[in-house]
């Protein structure tokens, strides 16, 4: 049992997260107004990208998702590079033409536009990251393998494991940390294999710098991470229940999905405003 919750707690923490690693993308009409779950977010300048099972939204004055582009596609994995590119997986639209896995996806046009890169109908990376070196990791959860590229074109096969989401260290490419129902695992090695877990266990991670590395838990509450995810410090719940999504820009902005909006703090996690209200549903 995790030593930081109570055994109920524990229990019910790592029910949600397995129920989480095993959900997939189901059928929703394309014309469906409600975001129904996030799947990633990101930042462009100060632009706020949401990456949902009805395609890639931005906030309008006002709060609303407005979609970019025209593709309803399921958006998984959704990462923004260091140069500002969209990498993403999923599915595409029902009713849409080609595979069922969009396999590795990528835009240079704020999402306008997307580009097949690789693996189109045999991967769906539920979980994507860049390292510094601009190497790709992703986590194909059909199979239940990370898989790394250098080019996110030819990839290679690596540690199999049970994961829900995936961080690259910004100041070592080959540290990896993930997420699974026993706690947080770490590699050293580039995800060649993975240290026991040990420690709490959380939902979603996201190394934005040395810093800045922070992790919420299956309850959403937020955690700072020290000693390479080693250690992990509760900074406060985030509003709107069951997390979606995590990213951070440095040790003090970062940007939460929950069941009822996007929430972005300023000041490392104590204080979050809801940028964009989204309706919580089933996904």
């Amino acid at each position: 049992m995790n030593r930081y919750f109570p055994r109920l707690a524990a229990t019910a923490a790592v029910a949600v997260l397995a129920l989480t690693l095993t959900a997939c993308s189901g059928d929703a009409a394309p014309d469906t107004p409600a975001l129904s779950h996030i799947h990633g977010l990101g930042l462009r300048g100060d632009t706020l990208y949401v990456a949902t099972h009805q395609g890639l939204h931005t906030p309008d004055a006002d709060g609303r998702p407005v979609l970019v582009g025209d593709r309803r596609d399921d958006f998984m994995g959704f990462t923004v590079t260091a140069r500002g590119d969209f990498l993403a997986s999923g599915h595409p639209a029902p009713g849409s033409d080609g595979p069922a896995d969009l396999g590795l996806i990528a835009s240079t046009d704020s999402g306008r536009t997307w580009r097949e890169r690789s693996l189109a109908g045999k991967v769906d990376f539920h979980a994507l990251d860049t390292a510094s070196d601009a190497t790709v990791y992703g986590y194909d959860s059909a199979r239940g393998l990370l898989r790394v590229s250098a080019d996110g074109v030819a990839w290679e096969e690596r540690a199999s494991l049970r994961a829900l989401d995936i961080a690259v260290s910004p100041a070592a490419p080959g540290t990896v940390l993930a997420t699974t129902e026993t706690g947080v695992v770490r590699s050293t090695d580039g995800g060649r294999t993975f240290a026991p877990a040990s420690g709490r266990v959380l939902a979603y991670v996201f190394w934005a710098a040395p810093d800045a590395l922070f992790g919420i838990d299956p309850d959403g509450v937020l955690f700072r991470g020290t000693d390479r995810g080693a250690s992990w410090t509760r900074v406060a719940p985030v509003p709107g229940g069951a997390p979606q999504a995590l990213t951070a820009v440095d040790a003090r902005r970062l940007l939460v999905a929950t069941q009822d909006g996007v929430y972005e703090s300023r000041d490392g996690g104590r204080r979050f405003d809801r940028r964009m209200a989204v309706e919580s549903g089933e996904h």
